[in-house]
């Protein structure tokens, strides 16, 4: 295996992963050198003869694990976008590996000791020490061995378990797809889109994304085929229900362990929440102002309809009173958002606008997928700044959903500029443009925010490179990137139609922004939904057991006063991958947590000018390129001159 690609740094431009050159084949050998290589170099800072200091200790702990570091990133990015029985079957075996892995630096007594000893008044690195501390303390360092011995047990089970959970996830969303026979069953989708889903039998199969409400929903006129694509999509994986409630019982078991009284209050202790009080008083405000809404928007809906609707009903009659108070039909959007332009003179405008940044393709470099493309962002100086990788199509062997990861860390300490990905789940059209609905428009600009703050960190320290944040700030410059999908400026110059090339209508923009708060109840409450019941299963008492999981979410939407039979939570167990599988466990509340700083933050740009350079270096220099390196709410406040408030997104969400 002299020939790993792994073994030693990439020669592409920004070492950029050889995805050419890697094989299967070269994962395992990877990971059993780069493990093996991180313990004797953490052996050898823990057993120095040295006194303990910032760069023998905290900086060497930074330098160690280059190898397995390169593995993992490329081989967690292939997993989950372009999976193979293969890649499945090494996950299965290395994930418990990985964690015993790490459990053996956390809980390496002498290495614990000499962290304790360090000390340093620089700012940066008083910032990390403090951040390898809690690690250290959050992963057990101060428990006795024999509940170290139980950690050690819990944690390998726990990462077992989620491999499960999420493989068991895109096994089973791949084979509850709706199959049909009949095209006239799919009446309400346009020719090109009926085209996309034939299958090479004759039949028409269309595939589940990650979430309850489909997006088929809205458009099929068939009721029945309507509900048939719902049942599929809330009933699918049901094996997970049990594999949730098992992880979640692990997890309060974990919590009490490391000294708290549930799973949340474990997460949240490290989040910029800190306590579950502060996470449970801002759901509070929300649960009855959005159950109301939705309320009120259920009768018009069955108005619409002429009879009471169900769930499956929701999207469609949605649509139908949207066009017939606001005149709006979504659909008419669609030619107007062909996905290269939305890019090209969408989201790289806007950031060119507003950063100075520009981009440029490179076909030289390829990804893991012929369908994976690379930019290079260089400074408004001209100065290399990193890569953009974008994978925007959906796959079988793809999970579902959009998200953001770095290829490669930005860190000072290696010299390391940054390389980072967005992948979304568009569908991919049999020949011609691929064109967007509004919301992939929206999640293109979302995903490119997470990507911005990835490309502008200026950090020292892989360890805070980038979004390494909290889980409730990440998603807050994301959000904030969404403010220009519509602004003036940026829209004019990417929303023309993919045939002729004319501009959207201004009267279809104003449309959209009227008929924009139509639907924020049932937005609100599925989403609250899926907060509260993540919120619910890991607010288990440790040894309290959960016997039937669906009864379980039922009375726990019931006790958070959100049950509301039209709407379902945006995820329920059996598909909460962002929680059982992700990073999410007590955390999915984070996605409203960021947007009340978003909602802030968006009232300074408009109350600044908008879309101009001055508001984006602030922007930028102020909180993009922190990363993890300072608290976030002390970036927050340096950006915004004030803390947050709630008001600006009551407000946005038509909650006040």
């Amino acid at each position: 295996m002299a020939e790993n690609p792994f073994f030693a740094p990439s020669d592409l431009p920004y070492e950029l992963p050889p995805f050419a050159a890697i094989r299967e084949e070269h994962y395992l050998p990877a990971f059993e050198r780069g493990m093996a290589e991180q313990l004797a170099e953490v052996e050898a800072i823990a057993g120095s003869s040295e006194p303990p200091t910032f760069d023998n200790t905290i900086a060497a702990l930074e330098r160690s694990g280059r190898i397995l570091d390169r593995t993992a990133t490329v081989f967690f990015s292939v997993a989950a976008s372009n999976t193979t029985d293969g890649i499945m079957e090494i996950e299965k075996q290395i994930s418990p590996q990985l964690t015993r892995h790490s459990d053996a630096i956390r809980l390496n007594r002498p290495l614990w000791a000499r962290i304790k000893q360090v000390a340093t008044e620089d700012p940066e690195e008083s910032w990390l020490l403090e951040k390898y501390r809690q690690d250290f303390i959050r992963a057990g360092a101060d428990l006795s061995e024999p509940e170290q011995e139980r950690l050690r047990a819990l944690n390998e089970e726990l990462s077992r378990l989620s491999t499960e959970f999420a493989q068991s996830l895109l096994k089973a969303t791949t084979e509850s797809a709706l199959v049909v026979t009949d095209p006239k069953e799919l009446d309400g989708f346009d020719e090109a889109k009926i085209a996309s889903l034939r299958q090479d039998d004759g039949t028409y199969v269309l595939p589940l994304l990650n979430f309850t409400a489909q997006p088929g929903l809205s458009q099929l006129t068939d009721r029945d085929v309507r509900r048939r694509l719902y049942e599929l999509s809330v009933g699918r994986a049901p094996g997970n229900f049990t594999l949730a409630a098992r992880m979640a019982a692990l997890r309060a078991e974990r919590a009490q362990l490391l000294g708290f009284p549930t799973h949340a209050a474990y997460t949240v202790a490290d989040q910029t929440a800190k306590t579950v009080e502060a996470v449970e008083e801002m759901l509070g405000q929300l649960v009855g102002p959005a159950v109301r809404n939705a309320e009120k928007e259920a009768e018009a809906l069955a108005e619409q309809a002429g009879f009471p609707i169900e769930p499956w009903d929701w999207p469609y009659y949605s649509e139908k009173v949207r066009q017939a108070r606001y005149e709006f039909d979504g659909a008419a959007m669609r030619p107007y958002f062909e996905l290269n332009r939305v890019y090209r003179d969408g989201v790289f405008f806007a950031a060119t606008k507003l950063y100075g940044i520009t981009f440029a393709e490179r076909p030289d470099l390829g990804g893991y997928h012929e369908d994976v493309s690379v930019f290079e962002v260089s400074d408004e100086d001209g100065s290399p700044l990193g890569l953009f990788v974008l994978d925007p199509y959906a796959r079988p062997n793809k999970r579902g959903g959009a998200w953001m990861n770095n290829l490669v860390d930005q860190s000072f300490l290696f010299g390391l500029k940054p390389v980072v990905i967005n992948n979304l789940n568009v569908t991919k059209p049999a020949s011609g443009p691929t064109l967007l609905t509004y919301d992939e428009v929206s999640t293109a600009f979302h995903e490119f925010g997470h990507a911005l703050h990835g490309l502008f960190s200026q950090v020292r320290f892989p360890r805070v490179s980038g979004t390494s944040v909290p889980r409730d700030f990440v998603e807050y410059p994301s959000q904030v990137n969404e403010m220009w999908v519509t602004w003036p400026e940026v829209l004019a110059n990417y929303a023309k139609h993919y045939e002729t090339g004319e501009p959207m209508p201004a009267e279809l923009v104003a449309k959209l922004e009227a008929a924009e708060k139509f639907n924020q109840g049932f937005q609100t409450v599925e989403y609250l939904a899926a907060t509260l019941l993540d919120w619910a299963w890991h607010k288990l008492a440790p040894g309290e057991t959960v016997d039937d999981p669906e009864a379980f979410e039922a009375a726990a939407l019931e006790a958070a006063g959100i049950a509301f039979a039209l709407v379902r939570p945006r995820y329920r167990t059996n598909y909460f991958a962002h929680i059982f599988s992700g990073g999410y466990a007590a955390g999915y509340y984070s996605y409203i947590w960021s947007e009340v700083l978003d909602a802030e933050s968006v009232e300074w740009f408009k109350e600044n000018g908008g879309l101009t350079r001055a508001n984006g270096d602030h922007f930028r220099r102020e909180l993009l390129s922190r990363g993890g390196s300072i608290d976030p709410l002390t970036a927050f406040r340096n950006f915004r001159g004030r803390e947050a408030g709630i008001g600006p997104l009551l407000a946005r969400r038509g909650l006040v």
